[in-house]
């Protein structure tokens, strides 16, 4: 097992009003990195999602060094850890042309069954990832620490924010989390996130969303009659981004 690796560069569909990676195609591309790793080591969609079973993750985290720029070439790390019964740990690291340490992070995979939306035990179906120790993993993601929340609004999931799974995708949240704080907040450098998904939203699904903001942080929490995310955002206010 060796450490997957890929390099891109960031084009304008690809970056913010401040020419920043936006965060959700920052996601995005961790991700679709750590499906690309499961195809080339043979555990990709056939032993997958043609079977019925679909990834999820469950808990994510980041530390953002320096987020990367418009028309900047970056690369992409990403290895597993060992698998823990049902969940399957992904580390990743992103470093510039001359090799700086841009941002590390790690997630917390899982399979689900496509129709009952159940946790399966990947064992049952012959889903095995081993797992790689390189020295450089962070600590695993854990439930994202509140902060007391003082506003609420409510966000309906629209048609375009549902994935094949058939529910809101992971990163849609992140951009439901980043329009309802206030803008300003986009001024500074994110500095990390973390995400916890708890339960699915579905197309047409009103979800109640509170917010609230301690210092440079600000966590958002939504839920219907259940959680189903949290949010947790850390900015540098002492340095402001330049267009």
């Amino acid at each position: 097992m060796e450490i997957f690796e890929t390099t891109c560069k960031l084009r304008n569909a690809d970056v913010d009003m401040h020419r920043r990676f936006k965060t959700a195609s920052l996601l995005t591309l961790l991700q679709e990195t750590a499906i690309a790793h499961t195809e080339a080591i043979g555990m990709g969609r056939e032993r997958t999602l043609d079977r019925g079973l679909l990834w999820i993750i469950t808990l994510q985290r980041l530390s953002i060094h320096r987020m990367p720029v418009y028309d900047e070439t970056i690369t992409v790390q990403c290895w597993p850890g060992k698998t823990m019964h049902v969940l399957f740990p992904r580390y990743y690291r992103m470093t510039s042309e001359t090799g700086e340490l841009l941002l590390e992070g790690s997630a917390l995979w899982a399979l689900i069954d496509e129709q009952s939306h159940q946790l399966i035990f990947p064992d049952d179906y012959g889903i095995r990832i081993p797992g790689l120790v390189t020295g450089q993993e962070t600590p695993l993601p854990r439930a994202p620490k509140a902060v007391p929340l003082t506003h609420q609004t409510e966000f309906t999931v629209p048609y375009t924010y549902v994935d094949l799974n058939r529910h809101m995708n992971n990163v849609r949240y992140l951009d439901l989390a980043e329009n309802t704080i206030p803008h300003e907040a986009h001024d500074h450098p994110l500095k990390s996130l973390e995400i916890e998904y708890s339960s699915e939203a579905k197309l047409g699904q009103t979800i109640r969303v509170q917010w609230g903001k301690l210092g440079g942080v600000y966590f958002v929490d939504g839920e219907d009659e259940r959680r189903l995310f949290r949010v947790r955002l850390e900015y540098d206010e002492k340095e402001l981004l330049t267009p």
